[in-house]
């Protein structure tokens, strides 16, 4: 399985934070990031995103497909519920989180360090098997 680990794009400061909409620039960040995806052949078979406003808002603003929404990946997600979320969807899974889980994620996947993740950030994870 193919993971594509997004970060949800620029979001508004202020609080509840579970309903922090994206800015118009993050509207912006999340279908470029959508285009540059597509140009690089990494268009999902399934687009899972955490419930919370600024990440449901990125899945859909990406373009590339039907958004599940799925509780596991609100902020304080780890690898496992990515897997757990993406398991059974397909051979290359989109999922929308946060920060730092976005890096934690990435970095328990792959035995490495955790990468940088802005805003709109991504990276890629390929996985044996189904997942």
């Amino acid at each position: 399985m193919r993971l594509v680990i997004v970060r949800h794009a620029e979001a508004e400061p202020g609080k509840p934070d579970e309903l922090r909409p994206l800015t118009a620039r993050g509207r912006e960040q999340a279908i470029e990031l959508g285009e540059r995806l597509t140009a690089r052949d990494l268009v999902p078979e399934a687009v899972v995103t955490s419930p919370l406003v600024r990440a449901r808002e990125t899945a859909e603003a990406l373009g590339l497909g039907e958004v599940a929404v799925d509780d596991r990946l609100a902020p304080g997600a780890a690898a496992e519920d990515v897997l757990a979320a993406a398991a059974g969807r397909g051979e290359t899974v989109l999922v929308v989180a946060h920060q730092p889980d976005c890096g934690r994620m990435v970095a328990a996947l792959t035995d490495g360090p955790e990468p940088p993740f802005p805003p709109a950030g991504y990276a890629v994870v390929d996985l044996e098997g189904d997942g």
